[in-house]
């Protein structure tokens, strides 16, 4: 069998005739029909008032903090089982990153644990919607009003996932979605903001070019960042956004195979999906049971001699050495259960039904040799 990378972008759509249009018209950088248009129609897609392309995900995190004037002496509340820029664009901040644990039933954010943690310093909670599946947000969003802290939905994972039926970044005051190479939809390198805030949307707009005052060219009110998405990238985004469905349909149907293959098979845990959730499966993540944790790395090595990439889930934050002295006395055993245990899966919308069958009889003869 060929190669069969863990992610790969998929263009089924108008991106080349779109990309075209740019080079042809000259408009390739920050200015252009395509930025409005695409942030128009992903507001629209999302269920928000605005939303704001920026350069990345992790600047998206950024801009979204500095708009609730987050700085140094502040705590936001974070997932330590989550991946690491959710909580450097806390640092960027001069704030501290205050770490929760996971909970089982969806690999995210324990919201039972957060009020124990809250302080006079705490300003607000940053959620992610770890590898698509949506967060139990009224527990997050319950906890927040009744101690007046904003929520960030970092869904740079989990675009189109919905939480009681409602899209994720649609419920915080702020969602957060990044337009890597590997996500569900791309635009190579990008992020966009999503808010229903005019205030934080205003200054956020303000922020990501310069402090330049939108009506005064060159009058710059504050100190800005260069945190804009270009024409030719938007271009990108929005051939993506049109066949976005497609997308989701297709990562669907890769995590239906999966689950038909790995059914009834006691050394593969199959990911969460909670009745009111939609997961996305950005990527398609298995557990090994406890007992054959220790085996992660060696089934891990078994896959790639079969020519199948695969990714471990991410460190906890807690264990990374920046942010190791913060977590000193504290236990997070769910997520580094979760994390010492799980495999993420080729999952794309390009991968075929044989390819899907492959890595499961790979990864099948693997856990039966354990």
């Amino acid at each position: 069998m060929d190669f069969i990378p863990v992610a790969a972008p998929a263009f089924a759509g108008n991106e080349v005739k779109y990309v075209m249009d740019c080079l042809e018209s000259v408009w390739i950088s920050s200015k252009g029909r395509y930025i409005e248009e695409f942030e128009n129609k992903f507001a629209q897609y999302i269920g928000s008032k605005h939303a704001i392309t920026v350069s990345n995900g992790t600047v998206a995190l950024h801009l979204s903090l500095l708009a609730y004037d987050i700085r140094s002496g502040d705590e936001i509340i974070v997932p330590t089982l989550t991946y690491i820029a959710t909580v450097n664009a806390v640092s960027y901040c001069g704030a501290t990153p205050v770490f929760i644990d996971s909970e089982m039933a969806t690999w995210n954010i324990d919201a039972a644990a957060i009020e124990a943690k809250i302080t006079a310093r705490t300003k607000g909670i940053i959620v992610t919607h770890l590898y698509g599946h949506p967060v139990d947000m009224d527990q997050v969003m319950k906890i927040a009003r009744k101690y007046n802290l904003f929520v960030i939905e970092d869904a740079a994972e989990a675009h189109g996932a919905q939480y009681n039926g409602n899209k994720v970044g649609s419920i915080g005051d702020i969602g957060v979605f990044s337009l890597y190479g590997n996500k569900v939809i791309t635009t190579g390198e990008g992020g966009i903001i999503t808010t229903n805030n005019d205030q934080a949307a205003k200054k956020i707009n303000l922020l990501k070019s310069q402090g330049m005052d939108t009506k005064k060219r060159f009058w710059h009110t504050c100190i800005g960042y260069n945190y804009r998405m270009t024409n030719i990238q938007a271009a990108i985004g929005l051939g993506q956004l049109e066949q976005i469905d497609w997308h989701i349909e297709r990562r669907l149907q890769v995590a239906a195979f999966y689950e038909q293959y790995f059914a009834g098979n006691e050394k593969i845990i199959l990911p969460p999906r909670q009745p009111w959730a939609k997961n996305i499966y950005w990527l398609y993540t298995i557990l090994l049971p406890p007992e054959l944790a220790v085996f992660r790395d060696e089934v891990m090595k078994d896959l790639a001699d079969a020519n199948i990439e695969t990714r471990p889930v991410f460190y906890p934050i807690h264990l990374l050495p920046p942010y190791s002295r913060l977590a000193e006395g504290q236990s997070y055993p769910v997520a580094e259960l979760i994390a010492r245990s799980g495999i993420n899966l080729p999952t794309h919308a390009n991968i075929s039904e044989r390819e899907v069958e492959y890595v499961c009889n790979c990864l099948i003869r693997a856990v039966e040799r354990l």
